[in-house]
């Protein structure tokens, strides 16, 4: 295993590459804290601290093209991280590696894998990672808590919410065994579940994990640290899904100016601040605003990672309302109708996000009168979200909306065809 000062150093003379460095670099440490080798050299209150496994020489090939993966993984360029990451899996595979490098290698493409929206392969590589890992340490190590946090976020973005809950519990159980609850390992993990509790709608508890974490980095990190940034979003899209729109502009602002200092003015990794602030400034009527922070994460993604991603989705699928705003249905139609392929070909055709989408691609059809194509998609968003969460989260009551506007219009056309069949009557008479 290697630790987590195995950075590489490079020598750059000119001023971009500083700039590649350093956002390799800065973002790195992140990425160390959200992959389980992060928890390598933590102080665990055990009668005898366990070893680092040593590194066989036949696997050092494999821990090289890993450590490479993850540099390109920092700056989002995860086609060379896929290839990397793939080629020491490979390796670690046909050198018989030992059990730890293959976990690590397994548990590196499931978190590349969840990045990508490849959510189905991530699941796979994180099970098979978290097994290897159970075989080789004991049952409350915190590398596995680590695993179990990656896990627990593919379940969420596949809507499998009992799964998530049930995983995320185990990790801050086995965390807990070792580490006090202020301990500054658990900032990301209240942040996680305070993410999971909001993303089902139980807001007030979601703001106490929320407020768990801040207090934890603001005693250890900087205000300027990623974990803050991430804070700052979950901030932001709670205070959005609670409708206090003017409070969630702050953090989120906040935050785009941190990632902007670290990545530059339209990296990739500013879409989901922007997703954010669109959303913000359609909900404040700032309609042209949102077009523009929509389009910008959605150039910024498919330039970086092409369209076939869940964030190129949620661009397309709230661009296509603005565009059903405007009148511009053709516009509207090709946006929405792609947002929900990514979304069933990423995410799957269960999740709350596909769930969504079909719902915008309802409205859409509503306003086009395919009242019949509207219903399927209505009565399939409804079941989908029924299924995962309760009567009153905010996504059902947006699914209801729809529903009551459809109802409205078949009403409507009833009417005015008995009306007309009333008129044809007397004028056959």
């Amino acid at each position: 295993m290697e630790g987590k000062g195995d950075l590489f150093m490079v020598k750059c003379t000119s001023a971009p590459h500083k700039t590649k460095i350093k956002i390799a670099v800065v973002t790195a440490v992140i990425i160390y804290m959200l992959i389980p080798s992060q928890a390598l050299g933590r102080a665990l209150p055990k009668p005898s601290k366990p070893q680092p496994v040593p590194v066989k020489n036949s696997s050092r090939k494999s821990v090289t093209l890993r450590t490479m993966a993850r540099i390109h993984l920092a700056v989002a360029d995860y086609d060379q991280a896929q290839v990397l990451a793939e080629q020491a899996l490979s390796v670690a595979q046909k050198t018989n590696a030992d059990d730890a490098e293959l976990a690590y290698c397994l548990i590196d493409l499931a978190y590349l894998y969840n990045c990508r929206g490849n959510l189905e392969q991530a699941e796979k590589m994180c099970g098979l990672g978290l097994k290897l890992q159970q075989k080789i340490y004991y049952p409350k190590h915190p590398y596995l808590a680590y695993t179990l946090r990656i896990l627990s976020d593919i379940y969420r973005g596949q809507g499998k919410y009992q799964q998530a809950n049930e995983t995320l519990d185990s990790a801050f159980e086995i965390m807990l065994d070792s580490h006090l609850p202020n301990d500054k390992s658990m900032t990301q993990f209240y942040i996680d579940r305070g993410n999971l509790l909001a993303a089902q709608g139980q807001f007030a508890d979601a703001q106490d994990c929320y407020t768990k974490a801040r207090t934890l980095i603001k005693q250890v990190y900087k205000e300027d640290h990623l974990y803050n940034v991430n804070l700052m979003l979950s901030q932001a899209r709670l205070y959005l899904a609670t409708e206090q729109f003017a409070l969630a502009e702050e953090p989120a602002n906040n935050a785009l100016a941190i990632q902007q200092k670290i990545y530059g003015q339209q990296h990739c990794l500013l879409a989901p601040t922007w997703l954010v602030l669109a959303d913000i400034a359609r909900a404040q009527g700032r309609t042209s605003q949102a077009e523009q922070l929509l389009q910008s994460a959605l150039d910024s993604v498919k330039q970086k990672q092409g369209d076939s991603n869940p964030l190129a989705a949620d661009a397309l699928s709230a661009l296509g309302m603005i565009y059903l705003a405007d009148g511009k249905y053709a516009e509207a139609e090709q946006a929405c109708t792609r947002a929900v392929e990514v979304f069933e070909s990423t995410v799957g055709c269960e999740s709350d996000q596909t769930a969504m989408a079909v719902n915008n691609l309802a409205r859409l059809y509503i306003h086009q009168g395919k009242l019949a194509q509207a219903q399927i998609l209505c009565d399939r968003a409804l079941d989908t979200l029924e299924s995962m969460f309760d009567d009153n989260h905010p996504s059902l009551t947006e699914v209801r909306k729809t529903i009551a506007q459809l109802n409205y219009k078949l009403t409507a056309e009833t009417e005015i065809a008995k009306a007309e069949q009333a008129s044809a009557n007397i004028t056959s008479r």
